[in-house]
């Protein structure tokens, strides 16, 4: 802890991990991310931030066979191993996910495709460092053709988490462009704010002071 003048600030180290999944291969994917998290974590990382959508994939590309009025046969198959390698919250894989941020001792902040029913989500899971998934965020509104395969979150998953790190909160790629949504952290004193992108792009870590 540092004091300047009754400016107090701490130092913690976070990192930032930019890799790739195992498309639709949820438990390689899963095994990967324990590699990555312990790699960082001996590294001196307290804090892990992956891509959004790590778990199991991006679908940069695919259409899923979608087209107005008919779907493809060969889409349908991609829709099914995609809905396949989902993450149920809470679930084995949930919880795998947890192993890692306990193994490794840190707080562990990754973005997953949730299976709810029928429906996916793009969510991202905090979990802490004894391994205890802390809540998740969905996204609000999916970019563009994200909305063929994602559904829609709400306001029920804002959370902001109280850690011996500072207050954690976060939003995926294009909420950042949606003003009301970063204010809404910034009433509740979110500190340590993960601004997350896909996997093919770069992430942000922004630091904001209470004072």
């Amino acid at each position: 802890m540092e004091t300047q003048g009754e400016l107090k600030m701490s130092i913690i180290r976070a990192a930032v991990v930019q890799d790739s999944p195992i498309v639709f291969n949820r438990e390689i994917t899963i095994e990967k991310v324990h590699s990555l998290v312990s790699k960082a974590a001996r590294q001196g990382a307290q804090l892990i931030v992956m891509p959004e959508a790590f778990v199991s994939a991006y679908p940069t590309g695919l259409d899923f066979g979608a087209r107005i009025g008919l779907r493809t046969p060969k889409g349908r198959d991609d829709f099914r191993r995609y809905y396949e390698s989902a993450v149920e919250v809470p679930g084995k894989a949930c919880e795998a996910l947890g192993k890692a941020a306990r193994e490794a001792r840190v707080y562990l902040v990754i973005g997953v495709i949730e299976r709810d029913g029928g429906t996916l989500y793009c969510t991202i899971l905090f979990f802490s460092s004894d391994g205890k998934l802390m809540g998740k965020h969905r996204k609000l509104m999916p970019t563009a053709m994200e909305r063929l395969v994602w559904g829609f979150g709400n306001g029920s998953t804002l959370p902001v988490f109280d850690t011996p790190l500072g207050k954690i909160g976060s939003v995926i790629c294009w909420e950042n462009y949606m003003p009301m949504l970063p204010n809404t952290y910034k009433t509740l004193n979110s500190i340590i704010s993960l601004k997350r992108t896909q996997c093919c792009l770069p992430l942000r870590l922004t630091l904001r002071s209470t004072t």
